[in-house]
């Protein structure tokens, strides 16, 4: 499957093809992600870490060296990519880091710890946000490459998730973990503009693949009920039912316009933080509760594995976590409309 969609250019996406990408833009994007998640979560979430932030972020802030080391073969499918920026005890205060990374001659010497990785195992190479400079708050991080096969990046643990099985999600032990000092991205200091901006065009992705994985159990639930009969008819000509699915098209229907709203806006160059904010928040807790509903069209065998919707509702859970919690989200609009 992964060659499959390597060859379809789904992991470079946005990425031109003088970089090995398909040359296209954020909203194709978020149609590619809509329909893998459709098929898969976890698949999804691998993939729209590596298109963004990982890819977004070598294209913005990347020079040319690591351009062609790194974003072509993630651009390619060759390789994947990491993102390393929350912590154990950092989630959503991302100004909080305790990773640090110092410079030593000709080499950044990396210590600390990431939690909740996507592909902290499996993937190739990372983005570590760490700081450089202790006294200088969010503008003492900094962003680095750090490949997955160096000395010192230890995978500590593989969580057992709900769900998202087909996706790993590691925790990161960086244990005097030794990188030349041309893996650094950008300059230092810049580190926490770097990931919230690859955040951003992330969060698009999150929602594209909410509405994936809702419409998937939503159009299962639909099938099933035109086949489930009971009192002589299909349960779908029952009003409760055929009204909480109507209620289901409407919801998700209104969380793609949103989703494609924030992606115009991006790919046009115009600001799209509150829109990525909005899009994210909507989708990801509008899937949870389609889901549920499907859930409830199916009874019984909504909750057993024989059918995939028990499947999807664990898996589209996660999409009110990361990249954001929707009180981050929330947090984001407020101070949008201040």
């Amino acid at each position: 499957m992964h060659q499959g969609l390597a060859a379809l250019g789904a992991y470079g996406i946005c990425v031109p093809e003088e970089h090995g990408g398909a040359g296209l833009n954020y909203l194709s994007l978020a149609l590619v992600l809509e329909e893998i998640a459709a098929g898969d979560g976890g698949t999804s979430t691998a993939i729209s870490v590596t298109n963004c932030p990982v890819n977004a972020i070598l294209m913005k802030y990347g020079n040319a060296a690591q351009k062609k080391q790194w974003l072509e073969p993630l651009a390619r499918g060759e390789m994947l990519g990491a993102f390393c920026l929350t912590e154990p005890h950092v989630g959503s205060d991302a100004s909080a880091l305790r990773t640090t990374a110092v410079k030593q001659g000709d080499e950044y010497v990396i210590n600390g710890v990431k939690q909740f990785i996507t592909s902290g195992k499996n993937g190739h190479v990372a983005i570590v946000i760490a700081v450089t400079d202790k006294g200088a708050g969010k503008k003492g991080m900094s962003a680095f490459l750090v490949p997955t096969n160096a000395p010192g990046y230890v995978v500590a643990r593989l969580e057992d998730k709900l769900g998202q099985h087909s996706s790993d999600t590691a925790q990161i032990n960086f244990d005097d973990c030794r990188i030349p000092a041309e893996n650094l991205i950008g300059s230092e200091g810049e580190g926490y503009k770097i990931a919230l901006g690859g955040l951003e065009g992330g969060r698009i992705g999150i929602a594209a693949q909410s509405v994936g994985m809702a419409r998937s159990a939503f159009e299962f639930a639909v099938q099933y009920s035109k086949e489930r009969e009971s009192f002589g008819t299909p349960i779908f000509n029952h009003q409760a039912v055929g009204f909480r699915l109507a209620d289901c098209a409407v919801q998700i229907e209104a969380a793609r316009q949103l989703i494609w709203h924030a992606a115009s806006l991006r790919d046009a160059g115009r600001p799209c933080l509150k829109e990525a904010a909005m899009a994210k928040l909507f989708a990801s807790e509008m899937a949870e509760r389609v889901c549920s509903a499907a859930i409830q069209t199916l009874g019984g065998y909504g909750v057993v594995n024989d059918f995939p919707v028990e499947r999807i509702y664990r898996d589209v859970r996660v999409c009110q976590i990361y990249e954001g919690t929707s009180d981050v989200q929330k947090i984001i609009i407020q101070r949008a409309l201040a």
